[in-house]
């Protein structure tokens, strides 16, 4: 029984240090996995050094050193979300190596963010961020982080019963869904972006709906509907600009008005003001 229970317990500590190995195996490994990584992304960024130019270093210098002084995760998410916005322009930017650069390094910073604005519970912040990065997963074509992350931000909105953002969402959600073909899904979500619009009033988002419609019509190959949507936001387009003019023209007409009167008061004083001194240069 004895030697049973000592064969039991070299057998258990053997198991022990085999774990431990395995461990040691793995920790090992992976901290190569991080050089490696570290090491790739340092080639990548010194690679694209040449197209800093591209972007407001200064800014960048700036952002950087103010970070280091942030004595906050809330004040940090902030500034990372400026760095991102250094990177989110990545449209602008041809090579396409330079572009997937842009993209990565406007992912990390958002995702920095994101955990500042979670720790705090910024719903604003979250709601940016969460936009951010469903753009970004979008422009690479990995549709289902940017649904994921697109849904967030239609969540905390309708929290907040924050109905422009609620419809922006709606859009944005609508042309993900279109380049995964899930046109009736898209169509539910213009749909509902369309009544809010209408009902709140907001012929400039009415507008984009609109818009939208005729991309979906389009996708679907309904070009009959597409052309009835594209008139109504091209109405809807002209709508707003009249109303811009008229109100445009109301302000220069009452600034003009404001004008005329203060020169008629400054021709009536004068004319007050000499009639006096004659008085007085007849007495």
């Amino acid at each position: 029984m004895a030697k049973r229970n000592h064969f039991k317990g070299m057998l258990f500590e053997y198991n022990i240090i085999v774990v431990t190995r395995c461990c040691i195996i793995v920790m090992k490994k992976f901290a190569l996995f991080t050089l490696f990584a570290l090491f790739t992304l340092s080639l990548s960024a010194f690679a694209n050094g040449r197209d800093t130019s591209a972007r407001d270093t200064s800014a960048l210098d700036t952002l950087h050193q103010q970070l280091k002084q942030a004595g906050n995760d809330s004040l940090k998410a902030h500034i990372y979300t400026q760095l991102a916005d250094q990177y989110l322009n990545y449209d602008t930017v041809s090579n396409l190596k330079t572009k997937l650069y842009y993209q990565n390094q406007a992912l990390s910073y958002t995702l920095l963010s994101l955990h500042g604005y979670s720790k705090y519970n910024d719903s604003v912040g979250l709601r940016i961020a969460f936009n951010d990065l469903s753009k970004v997963y979008r422009a690479q074509r990995k549709f289902t982080q940017a649904k994921w992350f697109i849904l967030q931000s239609n969540s905390i909105s309708r929290e907040k019963n924050d109905v422009p953002n609620i419809i922006l969402s709606l859009n944005e959600l609508a042309q993900i869904k279109m380049e995964i073909k899930d046109y009736s899904l898209a169509m539910r979500d213009l749909n509902e972006a369309l009544s809010l619009s209408a009902a709140n009033h907001y012929p400039k988002a009415e507008s984009i709906v609109q818009q939208n419609f005729a991309l979906l019509y389009s996708r679907m190959k309904d070009y009959t509907k597409e052309a009835i949507a594209e008139k109504r936001h091209n109405f809807i387009e002209d709508s707003i600009r009249r109303v811009e003019l008229a109100q445009l023209t109301a302000k220069l007409n009452a600034q003009d008005t404001a004008q005329s009167k203060k020169k008629l008061h400054l021709i009536s004083y004068k004319h007050t003001s000499k009639t006096s001194l004659k008085r007085i240069a007849s007495i």
